[in-house]
């Protein structure tokens, strides 16, 4: 099972991708998965994201996310949602792209008001690209970085998840 993380936050070396990285390895422990793990920092990618042309380190983003079985999608959280710079990535993908993929969503926030807006704003977008998107995903308080307890009870709930809907789909 290939496993991709895809960070939205436009900062490089961001909290947020720590936080990906270390749902990412919490969710392969579970699964039994020791391969490799791909990481695609979208802060890097800013540049060439609203270019209408192909760009090279661009069509490798693609590419790894189409070859994923899991991708964990991170974002901190802006104006009570994902940030533009994933939205923009997101929407360069066609229709369906998803649809032979597991998709992790993952916020991070200052403020706990906005806890909903993981599965509110974030899972609508990957259910409409395709995704088969286990619940619940994952509201991390900034305080809570990178983790710790909360992430591992989420990895607990959303394992079980992941490895009934692999074995079903082969």
């Amino acid at each position: 099972m290939s496993i991709v993380t895809v960070v939205g936050n436009p900062r490089a070396g961001s909290r947020t991708l720590d936080a990906a990285v270390a749902a990412t390895d919490a969710v392969a422990a579970r699964l039994g998965h020791s391969g490799t793990r791909e990481v695609v920092d979208l802060s890097a990618l800013a540049p060439v994201l609203l270019h209408p042309g192909a760009h090279a380190a661009l069509e490798l983003a693609f590419e790894q996310l189409a070859a994923a079985r899991v991708v964990v999608l991170a974002s901190p959280t802006y104006k009570a949602t994902y940030t533009g710079l994933l939205k923009v990535f997101l929407d360069r993908l066609p229709p369906g792209a998803l649809s032979a993929t597991a998709a992790l969503p993952i916020l991070v926030m200052g403020d706990a008001r906005h806890a909903l807006a993981v599965e509110v704003h974030f899972r609508p977008l990957l259910v409409e690209l395709g995704a088969f998107v286990p619940t619940p995903g994952l509201a991390l308080l900034e305080s809570e970085l990178p983790g710790g307890e909360r992430l591992t009870q989420w990895a607990d709930q959303v394992s079980p998840q992941l490895a009934a809907w692999d074995r079903a789909l082969t």
